[in-house]
């Protein structure tokens, strides 16, 4: 047994890899602390960098949010593999549209929308929720190959009569665009229920019979149902037409619908945030948690619907070099601190010279992925022998033992497997770390001290 152990022990020291392409994997790349930073710049809560310029967005009404709109087209603009488009449509109003081409089937559309004007300052539930949920699906799916095209857009004046998203629609019904379905997010960040009491974590789901709608949102409680989400349905049918999704069903005086439906709080259920259409709308009265698994299951939809591509981005890391995850294509490795191409490094199998951040960038056909950066700093570091540290048990509940050899301090940080901190300190002695609260999934533990380092890969059950 103990000549077992040694050897799973060697297995998981010897490999890290970064996330997997999976539809789950994906949803759960979801980062609540990058839409709270989004939140907090959109709302004026703190300053941001637009156009090389330190300024606040402290108010987006329909005359006045036209740094919101250079702020969304720069962060947009910043993603790979989406083609940014500023629409205006009368002399105040610009929709800001980003498009991802589908590799398969580039006519075949499928938009995901919020609107980002307001009625006053601040306005965080109203609709900035919405908005940096479209920007943060965006990074997410803009990394991936998709078969079906996606296009990530932000209306303006909505709340003066839904004048962005209408004029959007008319255009794309007289294109003849094939639009298949519109999934419009407008106040996804608040739940007035204490944690864990009956009804918590209710969102509405408002649709009508028109076009395939009745059809979108069962495929959208299809992934409800299929994924991991804390969240409880209210169907609302009639659904109401005061939000975007109403103007892709009367799309041309309702002569050329396209099919939509609106996902939010629950209205329905009276639950609502009580500081609706005031500058009260602030960060601080959003529930978090709830608006995490609001992006999350958009998340879920959009990359259902746009349909990966079998290419797998994800990297393995031993304690020497990096190895790009798909085989049989071509390759191009990054230094991600310099943001620049290794010359050279083309092989499938990369050996750092120095410790850094390194990415690849593979190509299998027609389709073109950047792989998360990955931090490699073990040059020149020895690992752990068996006798010297030990993690354990595998797979674990509620916590994970680690044994040192010696009192010397160690840094310990667990990551997730998209390559997000989930948790770190360090220790000198034998410790503990409560894993409790922890999604089951897979994690990875890097250990690391002034001469040593080694990777564990660790089960959550």
């Amino acid at each position: 047994m103990k000549a077992l152990h040694t050897t799973i022990m060697c297995i998981l020291l010897c490999t890290f890899s970064s996330y997997s392409q999976n539809i789950q994997d994906i949803i759960n790349q979801v980062d609540i602390d990058k839409v709270s930073l989004t939140l907090n710049e959109f709302t004026g809560e703190q300053t941001t960098v637009v156009d090389g310029n330190t300024v606040t967005i402290l108010n987006r009404q329909q005359a006045n949010n036209g740094l919101a709109g250079d702020y969304l087209v720069e962060r947009l603009g910043a993603l790979d593999n989406v083609v940014v488009t500023e629409q205006p449509f009368n002399t105040n109003g610009r929709n800001i549209i980003a498009t991802q081409i589908g590799k398969t089937n580039p006519n075949d559309i499928y938009i995901v929308c919020a609107h980002y004007d307001t009625v006053d300052d601040y306005c965080a539930d109203d609709n900035a929720t919405g908005t940096a949920a479209v920007l943060e699906i965006a990074r997410i799916l803009s990394t991936q190959c998709l078969d079906n095209t996606i296009v990530y857009a932000l209306w303006d004046e909505e709340e003066i009569g839904l004048r962005g998203s209408q004029f959007y629609a008319n255009q794309a019904a007289n294109n003849g665009d094939n639009i298949l379905g519109v999934l419009n997010m407008d106040m996804i960040g608040y739940d007035g229920d204490a944690v864990g009491q009956p009804g918590d974590n209710e969102f509405d789901i408002d649709y009508r019979n028109i076009a395939n709608s009745v059809a979108m949102k069962d495929d959208i409680l299809a992934v409800l149902n299929t994924y991991t989400f804390d969240l409880n349905v209210i169907e609302v049918n009639p659904g109401t037409t005061a939000s975007d999704h109403a103007s892709f069903w009367f799309a041309n005086g309702g002569a050329n619908p396209f099919s939509a439906v609106l996902v939010g709080e629950s209205w329905e259920t009276n639950d609502e945030t009580p500081f609706y259409h005031t500058s009260a709308d602030r960060f601080a009265t959003l529930d978090l948690p709830y608006l995490n698994e609001m992006v999350k299951l958009v998340t879920g939809y959009m990359v259902t619907k746009g349909s990966l591509v079998a290419v797998d981005n994800t990297v393995s890391q031993t304690m020497t070099m990096l190895t790009s995850n798909q085989s049989s294509a071509s390759y191009q490795w990054f230094n991600c601190d310099t943001d620049s191409a290794i010359p050279g490094a083309t092989n499938q199998t990369y050996v750092p010279v120095a410790n850094a951040n390194y990415a690849v960038e593979v190509t299998s056909g027609t389709c073109t992925e950047r792989s998360e950066c990955l931090l490699f700093d073990t040059l020149g570091l020895e690992s752990f022998s068996v006798e010297e540290l030990k993690v354990y048990p595998i797979p674990a509940k509620n916590f994970i033992t680690v044994e040192l050899s010696s009192e010397i301090a160690t840094d310990l940080n667990l990551f997730d497997v998209s390559g997000k901190l989930v948790l770190n300190k360090t220790i000198t002695e034998n410790t503990e770390l409560n894993i409790k609260n922890l999604p089951q999934g897979i994690y990875f533990l890097k250990v690391n001290t002034k001469e040593k380092s080694g990777t564990y890969k660790i089960i959550k059950e």
